[in-house]
């Protein structure tokens, strides 16, 4: 094999998380000898779920919505699906897809450059050790099309603390956990009170002599109500498909009916959610109202991602957990000092659950566009994208869970699907073209780029996402909502349906428009199926949907 052929493929994907994984399913769908290369720099597929492996690290969307539509899992065990069950389903799903054999792990992409003479994409990696490495530690492969599966939650974020650099304990970040620090009998810092802490509080405070969870802003907190699938339960979702499309139907509607709550701060079901949350902190907290005053939020219920757990504010009733509300001044060689203390508080260890950077998107990767613009040119500091998935000024390029995509209220999974849907139809349009040997570029047109994010953030600034009295990792320092789609995942879904050719600026390797793509007009994506309920046409079906939401009303709320 010529290293032309081994090192010049049609399409790259950047990423082996969930995104890239879709986005490569996607494409070998219609092309079986597919020239397809995925750069992951982790070990192996998984992305997030592969890099968070902290305790009780879990999700908080039903499981059954947690998985592709065209793979659904009747193998869940929980509820709410766990970190190692979900990394167990990804690995199960990239077996099944052969999707190994197009994957080059412990591999970064660096640099992704447009050559506008030649019309393709040069991409360079960087093999990071290892026998690979023994083979070239860097090299470059070309491709015609690119795809970004990197992401929001890549990059761990650190808290601008003075003297975090200084502390001679340990620490460490949720997303990069040590499993080889015991925790037994040592005196622990946690930083951060967001979904991630309250899974990790509970496990930790099982372990450790101390723990001090140090507050900067409470979250609003909700029942979880996770539970065991029994296997009958489990028998009845892999051998009766109704059942399992029903199931999956309406936990789809449940989540969806959560998105008012999220994003209308003076809604019914928003006050609903507020008096759930704050009955439930009550109830879990009897005869403590000084943690009840500590653990309200003063911001509306949406502004930050709400917290699902049922064992996180049972924690602070036990005697070595400790509640810290005051600004932390500094860190030391040995602790952590707060406002109005004269001496820090001495810890082994300090866990930061703070998070990642959300707002640099693919960095520290560079890509460079038409005329050599880099995408940080033209950001600008502001991380803004076509429907989420294109730029301005990025011929042949896609990207998933990118600028405004993010769900606050449903699977994020369900936005992966239509946005892997979409990027192909251009890929497909791109490899079309190439194979009647007339290269094609697609970029969309600045204007459309500006005008749909100008809608899109009138629209964001009457959610709650825009309430000033909270910080969130969905805005930045401006107050710009960079991360959250505003609407339902129905609603974005239906948004990628269509491709319109007319948003686009098409054109052909020579420079001419393609008159190809405008006397088509409209592309139709294949469309996410989330059916909410089973036909009604006939006494059978009738007869059947009855049975099956019987049947539904066990599988969900049966202990």
């Amino acid at each position: 094999m010529l290293r032309e052929t081994y090192n010049n493929v049609d399409i790259v994907i950047i990423g082996a998380g969930i995104s890239g994984m879709c986005a490569a399913i996607e494409y070998l769908k219609t092309h079986e000898n597919a020239k397809l290369m995925i750069f992951e720099k982790g070990a192996g597929f998984g992305g997030t779920w592969r890099d968070n492996i902290y305790p009780g690290c879990c999700c908080d969307v039903f499981s059954n919505l947690y998985s592709f539509s065209f793979e659904q899992n009747p193998d869940w065990t929980r509820l709410y699906p766990t970190q190692d069950e979900i990394l167990t389903y990804l690995t199960s799903v990239a077996h099944k897809h052969r999707l190994y054999k197009y994957a080059r792990f412990n591999t970064t992409v660096d640099e992704a450059r447009w050559n506008e003479e030649e019309r393709i994409w040069e991409i360079h990696v960087v093999v990071n050790g290892g026998k690979d490495a023994e083979y070239g530690g860097e090299y470059t492969v070309t491709s015609n099309f690119l795809i970004s599966g990197v992401g929001q939650l890549n990059i761990p974020k650190y808290p601008h603390i003075t003297g975090l650099n200084s502390f001679k304990g340990k620490t460490m970040h949720s997303a990069r956990w040590d499993w080889n620090y015991p925790l037994a009998g040592k005196k622990v810092a946690i930083i951060g009170t967001g979904a991630t802490a309250a899974q990790i509080v509970p496990k930790v405070a099982k372990v450790a002599s101390q723990l001090t969870v140090l507050q900067r802003t409470p979250a609003w907190v909700i029942p979880r109500h996770d539970a065991v699938i029994p296997d009958w339960r489990k028998l009845l979702i892999r051998h009766v498909q109704p059942a399992r499309q029903w199931f999956r139907a309406e936990s789809m509607k449940v989540r969806e009916s959560f998105h008012e709550a999220v994003t209308q701060a003076n809604s019914t079901k928003a006050n609903e959610m507020r008096v759930i949350s704050l009955s439930h902190l009550r109830k879990q907290l009897p005869d403590r109202p000084d943690l009840w005053e500590k653990f309200t939020p003063k911001y509306s219920a949406g502004c930050k991602r709400s917290v699902l757990s049922d064992d996180y504010y049972p924690t602070f009733l036990q005697d070595n957990v400790i509640l810290e509300t005051r600004p932390i001044e500094r860190i030391t060689e040995t602790g952590i000092l707060v406002l109005g203390e004269e001496s820090e508080t001495r810890f082994d260890l300090i866990i930061f659950a703070t998070g990642f950077d959300t707002f640099d998107y693919m960095q520290p990767l560079q890509v460079f566009g038409r005329k050599g613009k880099s995408l940080s040119e033209i950001w600008n500091g502001l991380p803004r994208a076509y429907k989420g998935v294109t730029v301005e000024g990025i011929p042949n390029f896609g990207m998933l869970y990118g600028p405004n995509s993010n769900l606050t209220h449903n699977s994020l999974i369900l936005v992966i699907e239509a946005q892997s849907r979409y990027i192909n139809k251009l890929a497909n349009a791109v490899l079309d073209s190439k194979a009647r040997g007339k290269p094609l570029l697609l970029t969309p047109k600045p204007e459309v780029v500006q005008s749909y994010n100008s809608n899109l953030q009138t629209v964001l600034n009457k959610t709650s996402f825009a309430d000033p009295n909270c910080n969130s990792w969905w805005k930045n320092s401006e107050g710009v909502i960079t991360n959250n789609w505003p609407g339902t995942a129905v609603e974005y879904q239906n948004l990628l349906a269509d491709i319109f050719w007319d948003d686009y600026d098409v054109e052909e390797g020579n420079g001419r428009e393609s008159s190809v793509l405008h006397r088509r007009g409209i592309a139709q994506a294949e469309k996410v199926n989330q059916q909410t309920r089973l036909g009604n046409s006939c006494s059978l079906c009738i007869h059947t949907n009855l049975i099956l939401k019987i049947l539904g009303y066990l599988l969900y709320s049966v202990r």
